[in-house]
């Protein structure tokens, strides 16, 4: 199977945050990334030219499509496609209200860039399966969630290459809107898109809401990830039977993915469903043998080296050796970093995403990243031990998904790598550093798993233990058995700076303080408890 290659920027060098647009594979006869080798972005013009014409069709032949294809959502959740559609159907019908159609391109995960891609590239092939199923619900209202500033301009640019436009005029079909949402993980959830739409915050709302009973301003609605809704204009376009020529024949058609990692540079890749995913991150340029790979992203799993060279690019092929397929992102992990180290970085960065709505996220997510970090740091099978309890409590009891995917993404580490888990637990460490080639916002691509060249530090002399401080910034400082602080990260973080300073002002006996490390002196290994001396 021979790659096609169309990248219109400069290769990224390793270990970098990745590009809004990383250059794009195409494996296999392309579906979603057609056209991309003549054009950098498929303008109306150049996308009709590609992919022709899309002709509309009723609800009932829509979800009969979705349905022979196996259609399912793709953006991490893999909800079928049909059974959403029917849903909002019935739901506007009973209640006579017109639906609204959602595009989710909200992606606040480091790891992901398909959707990016997409809509950066070929906005009109998304728009094109959203204006679908508007057509077919009779939908009068579209919104497109995006979180970056490339995919604003180009989808904007689509909308006017299209006449459409948030005014209300006379005879014109449908309203569409661009919704801005912020770059962070919680922000890209379901009932999160919908909270934002209706003017609030872009965060979940804290209770379990069905977006196809009552969605946007209470309308019921369908909302979808970008890479759904350009499947759907393709398989319109070719029929069932011609769409499920490729691929697996339960998972058929194409998939899209994003890698990173131990690669030469970060990747988008159209492959077809059930493709062997060590091809696949052969040609990436991935290590012959890697020490393991984390399939989905960050709320998805670490499978080992054996898995990976076994493993299928499909739902149920991953799922049979403990990966995911999730949101599409596959990270592979040379042998030459620690992956505990690795997985601690990825640890801390998620429970700073927490929205802080609940207790099992905002402090359990927190004390599970102090926990595999004193796993790292020598804790022996009591820090082992309360890491597997402190991520079970978390697990099942959010308001959202952010920490059930978090506590996957944290026992996988423990599944996948059992000799490093051995070295760090019984012995003194598996011996390798913590290069960091995960990407991660504010997170430098090597060094130390903690950043930054300051840190807190308690006179002792002075702590009365009244643990504001804990409350503040729970990632860095947890509350010992004797309810005194103990500081969870000798380095404080780039992005946790701001919380360290407020709970530094918020110590009422001025015990607490920031403390600038020495230039030249590295930073102290992370999660190291203080030898807290108190006169």
């Amino acid at each position: 199977m021979t790659p096609h290659s169309s990248a219109h920027q400069s290769d990224s060098p390793r270990n970098t945050p990745l590009p809004d647009v990383p250059h794009v594979l195409t494996l296999g006869l392309p579906h979603l990334t057609a056209g991309f080798d003549v054009a950098a972005r498929l303008d109306l013009s150049a996308h009709l030219k590609v992919h022709g014409p899309l002709a509309p069709v009723t609800g009932d032949h829509l979800a009969a499509l979705a349905e022979d294809i196996q259609l399912l959502g793709k953006g991490g959740a893999g909800f079928p496609f049909a059974r959403k559609l029917r849903a909002v159907s019935k739901a506007a019908v009973r209640r006579g209200v017109l639906p609204v159609v959602v595009v989710n391109a909200s992606e606040g995960e480091p790891a992901c860039r398909k959707d990016t891609v997409l809509l950066n590239r070929a906005p009109h092939l998304v728009l094109d399966g959203a204006l679908l199923a508007a057509e077919a619900l009779g939908a009068r209202t579209l919104i497109v969630a995006v979180t970056r500033d490339s995919t604003e301009a180009s989808l904007r640019d689509a909308f006017t290459e299209r006449g459409l436009t948030d005014r209300r005029i006379r005879n014109r079909g449908i309203r569409a809107r661009v919704l801005r949402t912020p770059e962070r993980m919680v922000s890209g959830e379901a009932s999160a898109v919908v909270r934002a739409a209706n003017g609030g915050p872009a965060l979940p709302p804290g209770r379990r809401e069905r977006a196809a009973e009552s969605g946007v301003a209470g309308a019921p609605t369908l909302l979808s990830n970008a890479e759904t809704y350009a499947q759907l204009a393709v398989a319109a376009r070719l029929g069932p039977h011609r769409y499920s020529r490729t691929g697996v024949p339960d998972e058929p058609g194409t998939v899209l993915l994003t890698l990173s990692g131990a690669l030469p540079q970060p990747l988008v890749v159209e492959v077809p469903s059930g493709v062997p995913l060590g091809h696949v991150l052969q040609v990436a340029g991935a290590p012959p043998v890697p020490q393991g790979v984390l399939t989905g992203g960050y709320h998805g799993s670490w499978i080992d080296a054996n898995a990976a060279h076994d493993a299928a690019v499909s739902r149920a092929s991953l799922a049979s050796f403990g990966g995911s397929l999730g949101a599409g992102a596959l990270l592979p992990i040379s042998d030459d970093t620690c992956a505990l180290g690795e997985s601690l970085r990825v640890a801390n960065w998620l429970a700073a995403e927490t929205a802080g709505q609940c207790g099992p996220c905002k402090l359990g997510l927190p004390a599970a990243a102090g926990s595999l970090s004193d796993v790292l740091d020598g804790g022996g099978q009591a820090a082992l031990e309360s890491l597997r309890e402190v991520a079970q409590a978390a697990n099942g009891r959010g308001a959202c998904k952010h920490p059930d995917g978090s506590v996957r993404f944290l026992l996988s580490t423990l599944n996948a790598f059992t000799d490093d888990l051995a070295a760090h637990v019984l012995g003194g460490g598996c011996g390798r550093p913590t290069l960091g080639v995960l990407p991660l916002p504010g997170v430098p691509p090597r060094g130390k798993v903690s950043i930054g060249n300051e840190k807190l530090a308690v006179d002792w002399t002075l702590c009365q233990g009244h643990g504001l401080c804990a409350d503040v910034v729970p990632e860095l400082i947890r509350l010992g058995h004797d309810g005194y602080p103990a500081l969870a990260d000798a380095s404080v973080p780039l992005h946790l700076r701001d919380r360290a300073q407020r709970a530094v002002r918020r110590c009422p006996a001025l015990a607490l303080r920031v403390e600038q490390i020495p230039a030249g002196r590295p930073a102290p290994s992370p999660r190291k408890a203080l030898d807290r001396r108190r006169g």
